[in-house]
């Protein structure tokens, strides 16, 4: 055999063997971003290798170049359901608390691998990354002249009426609508949207107000959330229903925008009214809520408090009517119930108190036997591609003002078994990932999985999840300061911390993908998404994320697609709740010091 001959058969065999080659070199996922410096804090290293001996692994300080922090691997875990024949080992660090800027090193075999760069410091995250989420909001205005013009003369589906609904936020980076809820069609599904938003921004402003102070950014999530409230007030008609959805129709035309109720494959129709969960009840929430600010952007505290208590008034008539199905689930008990609750704090009136207190009790009734809750009167579980945390939070805010010892415990032993259940149903396989694991029920049978089922009620939608994912870490953080506080407890509440922080890293970079789903941050983003009007993909919005298997009906196995003939948007479009749910965690994790 000639020379050439033989150097192009080794050119042939070291690109046959290039994809193993590749696939044996160990991945270090991480998070890209921080990490807080009381948090717990883990890595993982991926590898198609078994690993012998317990290998160290180090932390390395990115400006002296000096190793500060060592470890050993912890046990090898698989999850076959995604990577089958690949070996993942946890590097906790969570005992090193130096503020800095650090990678993550390990060496096998002679050779050293490491990570990307992150941060570890007081409040960290919060400090890197809630200035973003707000500039991320402000971009979202729904402030162009265009938009403006067209929203402040909008007609009604099927009429010549015209009111002025202008302001509010878009609603993702591909789709300029303006959303109280979506989905209303399928009744168990319904996510909350813009009300959402803007009662995010209130908690969180109160939640953590030295913080947002150190940072410069108070007065400005103040300002975002007045631009919400507003727009809600405008959405409020003269009949006390609220609007639910100002419909773009994807079209650069702005006279084509109508107010509509939708149904699958943007079929629009006259049925606008929202219920409790449909926007509705969050809406009565977050305007209740910011009237005691006693401040005001076009409306008065005044006019916000008694706008809440005009719609509040009016769906405890009509709220079975709007719902599509006319009968209510558990969205409309834990929308109500936010707003009972925040109605109650404003103004003390006991038929706030017995309303809240009905709907507690309807949660709580809702709990199945293994722990998780029930979504309708029959047996279907309750999962949520965006709002799986919110019954918690509700119940929580609840328990900012009941002071009856027996309504406490109910609603504390609610929080205390829903809890339970999410860290028994994620930990009940290997996950390595510690990827919040759900209930549902796909065809005839009751399923576990990490992904939502694609064949679901909407018919359609089955996009990324990490609104569900801040939702669940903001739910276990809160319920960890409620239920855990005596020393005997630790272990329960590092439990839950380590669960809600898995959520919060998974979207920062430690996922499978390696893409940090926060744009402008970390080693690896989503692809710049163009919108209407200017708006599009910004700094400090979050991507919908990670899916099950394209094709697997019940969402199993895992996807992730930057590029899919237009269908990409399921993985990487930018929507409000994500960032909402994030702000909320990044308030619950928040400290005062």
């Amino acid at each position: 055999m000639s020379k050439f001959k033989c150097i192009k058969l080794l050119f042939v065999l070291y690109g046959c063997l290039l994809p193993f080659i590749a696939n044996a070199k160990p991945t270090i996922y991480i998070n890209q971003v921080a990490f807080n410096n009381d948090a717990p804090k883990v890595a993982l290293i991926g590898d198609d290798e078994i690993y012998m001996g317990n290998p160290s692994f180090a932390l390395v300080s990115v400006n002296t170049h000096k190793i500060v922090f060592t470890g050993k691997l912890g046990r090898e875990m698989q999850i076959t359901e995604w990577a089958p024949g690949k070996h993942f080992y946890k590097a906790d660090f969570s005992a090193f608390t130096q503020a800095g800027k650090y990678r993550l090193s390990i060496t096998l075999s002679g050779k050293t691998y490491i990570s990307d760069a992150f941060n570890i410091g007081i409040n960290e995250l919060a400090k890197l990354t809630i200035p973003s989420v707000i500039h991320y909001y402000h971009k979202q205005r729904a402030n162009t002249p265009a938009e403006l013009a067209a929203d402040s003369k909008m007609k009604l589906f099927g009429s010549d009426k015209t009111v002025d609904v202008h302001g509010g936020w878009c609603d993702a980076s591909g789709d300029v609508s303006k959303y109280f809820s979506h989905l209303a069609y399928a009744n168990f599904m319904s996510p909350q949207q813009t009300p959402l938003v803007t009662w995010s921004m209130i908690s969180a402003d109160e939640a953590i107000p030295g913080l947002l102070t150190k940072l410069d950014v108070k007065d400005s999530l103040e300002n975002e959330t007045l631009w919400g409230a507003d727009y809600m007030m405008r959405s409020l008609s003269d009949s006390s229903y609220f609007y639910m959805t100002v419909f773009s129709y994807f079209n650069k035309n702005t006279d084509a925008r109508r107010i509509v109720g939708l149904h699958a494959n943007s079929v629009t129709t006259n049925e606008y009214q929202c219920a409790f969960r449909e926007g509705g009840g969050m809406a009565i929430a977050a305007l209740a809520r910011i009237s005691r600010w006693k401040k005001h952007g076009d409306f008065t505290s005044k006019q916000y408090l008694d706008g809440a208590e005009r719609a509040f008034a009016h769906l405890l008539i009509y709220n079975t009517k709007y719902d599509d199905d006319h009968k209510e689930n558990i969205i409309d008990d834990y929308c109500a119930l936010m707003a009972s609750t925040e109605l109650w704090r404003a103004t003390n009136k006991s038929i706030y108190k017995i309303e809240a207190r009905k709907r507690a009790h309807h949660l709580a009734m809702r709990l199945s036997k293994a722990g998780y809750f029930i979504a309708d009167d029959g047996t279907r579980p309750y999962w949520h591609a965006s709002d799986t945390g919110l019954p918690i939070i509700a119940l929580a805010r609840y328990l900012t003002i009941e002071k009856d010892p027996v309504y406490k415990s109910s609603a504390l032993q609610t929080i205390k078994t829903a809890l339970d259940y999410e860290l028994k149903v994620t930990g009940d396989v290997s996950n390595p990932f510690g990827y919040a694991r759900q209930t549902f029920r796909y065809k005839d049978s009751i399923k576990n999985g990490f992904f939502i089922p694609h064949d679901n009620e909407t018919g359609w939608w089955w996009q990324g999840e990490n609104a569900r994912l801040s939702s669940l870490a903001t739910a276990a953080i809160v319920g960890s300061k409620l239920l855990y506080n005596s020393p005997g407890q630790i272990k329960q509440k590092q439990a839950l911390l380590v669960f809600a922080y898995n959520q919060i890293n998974w979207i920062l970079g430690d996922n499978p993908y390696e893409v940090c789903f926060m744009y402008k941050f970390g080693k690896n983003n989503v692809p710049y998404m163009h919108s209407n009007f200017g708006h599009g993909s910004e700094r400090g919005g979050i991507s919908n994320g990670i899916t099950g298997k394209e094709g697997n009906g019940d969402g199993s196995g895992i996807d992730y697609k930057t590029e899919d003939a237009g269908n990409e948007w399921r993985w990487t479009e930018q929507w409000i709740p994500h960032a909402a749910w994030y702000l909320q965690a990044m308030a619950a994790m928040g400290d005062e010091k």
